[in-house]
């Protein structure tokens, strides 16, 4: 397999782009719409820091206009309800001029040749992709405008699109795109120079509210997802997983399992030990049955010893309390500024806690699930996949096949959150429809999937913070352990790595003189992966949680303080004061293209305290409370306000996000993103935990890995979106990190207790 670009980065520095016009031979796969008329292709360049191509990716977008005027368009990202697969395809259409209602959208198959990076992790796909789907709208627009001033003999200045016509602006003269595709398909693509791209008062789509192109499929319950996935003689499989990390199949008595009625054949799966690889499966024995009852009855009957290896004596409280001790001593230094040594011997206050968080499961509403049919030397999969290329080399890899030899069809994803991201119940498929030569389906249940995660990595952090004889924050020290991402592909990654540091810790904005960063050693026993806005999640709960208890040791309102010492408006850089040739990789962008601003951070903070009513009188038991934090290339500021009764029940009563993502795309899925994410954050803040014991993780179903319910979560959710020209960032991730920290600081205000542990404990 090759290796996993960052969960943060687009792995790609700047992106050039090239339209061109596409061989029909690159179409056949795509069927009959594609067939007649203008088809469009763009092609990607890497380029370095110098601005040399390293690399050509070739057609990464399709864009079909056919001779009957239907506009297609090629969607080459996973659909997760984040609604990319609306929000590209829209960008291009706005640009063209076309009738969105009448535009089909397709899903593109995995294959990094055609469609370049297809890896829908990092919030990262509109700002990779805007400008190229800008450009290659305003490119078959500029082709269609050209065939028809030549067609009606008029300038081309006279000339404009509008709901898939191109329309005579001096007169009533239209026709519909059709008309031109065929003389279009002839011409000599423009060079993107000399493209005119619509001015912002002129767009139609982008910026405003579009619903999602699936939603009436997916309430109607019509939508495909990986779950929906059938073939003829398609068989059913599920495993037995071996309960520990790294542990192995010793021996395997399988008489019972097969005298189940429809049970077919079981088939032991040596899987990756340690460490626990992307390119290999759990280690477990799969029962292959005619149905799912029959498959799972078999592998209730199964009879299976394990050799556990050397996570089976793991427990996770024990290994939280050894980092309590460790992080107490010194680390390693990874950012300084000025001297905190002096800072704290010289300090009139000093505010120091210990901030705890525990692993974290995916649990999303669809458990994996994979369909694969090995026939001819060939593989094909349909599967809810977010890396759809990672999938296919992992499987080319696994059961030893050549990478054009396999297939992924991406289904809609019924959830992810970076947990689909990873091939394991893929490879399952393949390497079961290979060794059975069955088309298989590989079907995890809830207790698979909350047993067997790649698991959002526990976290223990110390900060202490130091005021002066002037009242002012004169140090900030901040400890971290946790057990690294990079472990699960190399055991000896004991502390994060400079990706995860900068998901809010070594990027800790405010103006202190001194800053010193450090991190620990923290072994990782567990299957160790990545969650929706990843150790933003812990790293933001410290440190905003801990800057509203130092606002209230100066006597100072949280705003006012977060507004204080954020500074001058500017642009700020933390490369400068990175230690042991570390550095800050700004979510893998050129931070001179995607600067740290502190005047969009402030107005966020702004923005929030004027629609929030902060500072307004409330009852007793109620409270409000504030965070900041930028994730993800995103300003986003946070008030939730919250309601504690005598019986220390909660009920969140509102939130307020602002959130400046740049130039908003599409509205409607900006919002829902932040809905969702709170939503999604109340259960991380107040819910949910995995422990570990005797190695053997004590979760199983949602029980014991709880989520929020409808009454539990919050009764209103206000999204106030910046207007802004900047150039579009993620919003799929940055909802969560504040969040968690101003529900604390709201229970704060309206009990007096302050909680330093994830979930909350009243």
């Amino acid at each position: 397999m090759k290796k996993t670009a960052p969960f943060y980065t687009s792995n790609i520095e700047e992106v050039e782009s090239k339209i061109f016009n596409a061989s029909r031979r690159d179409f056949l796969k795509l069927g009959s719409i594609l067939s007649g008329g203008l088809v469009l292709g763009v092609s990607f360049w890497s380029c370095d820091s110098a601005g040399k191509k390293t690399g050509t990716l070739s057609t990464t977008a399709y864009l079909s206009i056919s001779d009957t005027g239907e506009v297609t368009i090629v969607a080459h990202r996973s659909e997760m309800g984040q609604g990319i697969r609306t929000s590209l395809p829209l960008v291009v259409a706005d640009e063209l001029g076309a009738d969105w209602s009448k535009v089909k959208i397709i899903q593109a198959e995995g294959d990094e040749k055609k469609y370049g990076n297809q890896n829908t992790d990092g919030s990262f796909s509109i700002r990779m992709f805007y400008k190229p789907m800008r450009e290659a709208g305003a490119m078959a627009k500029a082709m269609l405008l050209q065939a028809a001033a030549k067609a009606w003999g008029l300038p081309i200045e006279e000339l404009d699109t509008e709901n898939g016509q191109v329309i005579h602006k001096g007169t009533d003269k239209k026709a519909g795109f059709g008309e031109f595709a065929g003389a279009a398909a002839s011409l000599a693509v423009p060079k993107a120079e000399s493209l005119q791209l619509k001015a912002d008062n002129q767009f139609n789509l982008i910026g405003k509210d579009t619903p999602i192109i699936d939603l009436h499929d997916i309430v109607t319950g019509k939508a495909g997802f990986g779950s929906d996935a059938r073939l003829e003689g398609m068989k059913i499989a599920v495993i037995k997983h071996c309960p520990v990390t790294g542990g192995s199949v010793k021996s395997v008595n399988d008489t019972k399992a097969k005298a189940i009625p429809g049970v077919l054949q079981v088939i032991t799966i040596k899987g990756a030990g340690l460490p626990a690889t992307l390119s290999k499966p759990i280690a477990g024995v799969a029962v292959i049955a005619e149905n799912t009852w029959a498959a799972i009855k078999g592998r209730e009957a199964l009879e299976v010893e394990w050799d556990l290896g050397p996570n089976a004596t793991y427990n996770s409280d024990e290994h939280i309390e050894a980092l309590k001790k460790e992080i107490t001593k010194e680390g390693t230094l990874r950012r300084n500024r000025g001297d905190f040594k002096a800072a704290r011997a010289g300090a009139q206050k000093v505010i120091e806690h210990t901030y705890v968080a525990p692993y974290l499961a995916h649990a999303t509403l669809e458990p994996p699930c994979a369909l694969a049919v090995v026939k001819d030397g060939n593989c094909e999969i349909w599967a809810p996949t977010q890396n759809p290329q990672g999938a296919r080399d992992a499987v080319a890899g696994y059961i030893e096949l050549g990478a054009d030899k396999v297939k992924v069809n991406i289904t809609l994803l019924g959830g992810a959150f970076g947990r689909k991201s990873k091939p394991d119940f893929i490879l399952e498929a393949a390497f079961l429809a290979k060794e059975s030569g069955y088309p298989i389906k590989v079907q995890w249940t809830r207790e698979d999937d909350i047993q067997h995660d790649y698991y959002h990595a526990m976290s223990v952090q110390h900060l202490v913070a130091t005021i002066d004889a002037n009242n002012q924050l004169s140090g900030w020290n901040h400890h971290i352990a946790n057990p690294s991402i990079g472990a699960t592909e190399n055991e000896a990654a004991l502390q994060p790595d400079d990706g995860e540091l900068m998901l809010g810790a070594s990027d800790y904005p405010y103006n202190v003189p001194a800053i010193k960063i450090e991190t620990h050693d923290a072994k990782a026993h567990l299957r160790i992966g990545w969650l929706r806005s990843v150790r933003n999640i812990p790293q933001a709960f410290a440190i905003c949680t801990m800057m509203d208890e130092v606002a209230e040791a100066r006597g100072k309102d949280p705003i006012e303080q977060a507004l204080e010492l954020l500074g001058e408006d500017r642009n700020i850089t933390f490369a400068e004061e990175m230690m042991n040739g570390g550095g800050y990789p700004n979510y893998g962008e050129d931070i001179a293209n995607y600067p740290w601003n502190t005047g969009r951070m402030k107005a966020v903070i702004e923005r929030v305290r004027k629609e929030s009513g902060w500072g307004k009188q409330l009852p007793k038991g109620t409270g409000m409370g504030f965070a900041a934090h930028k994730s993800f290339l995103t300003y986003v500021a946070c008030v939730v306000e919250v309601q504690v009764d005598a019986s220390k029940k909660v009920t969140i009563n509102k939130v307020h996000y602002a959130v400046d993502c740049g130039l908003a795309v599409n509205t409607d899925r900006v919002k829902s993103q932040f809905e969702g994410g709170a939503q999604f954050s109340t259960s991380l803040a107040m819910k949910s935990a995995i422990t570990v014991k005797n190695g053997i993780v004590e979760q199983t179903n949602f029980d014991g890995y709880q989520l929020i319910r409808m009454p539990e979560s919050p009764k209103e959710i206000h999204v106030h979106i910046m207007d802004s020209k900047d150039k579009p960032t993620g919003v799929g991730e940055p909802p969560v990190p504040p969040y968690a920290p101003a529900l604390a600081n709201a229970i704060y205000k309206a009990t007096g207790k302050r909680m330093y542990g994830m979930p909350l404990k009243m």
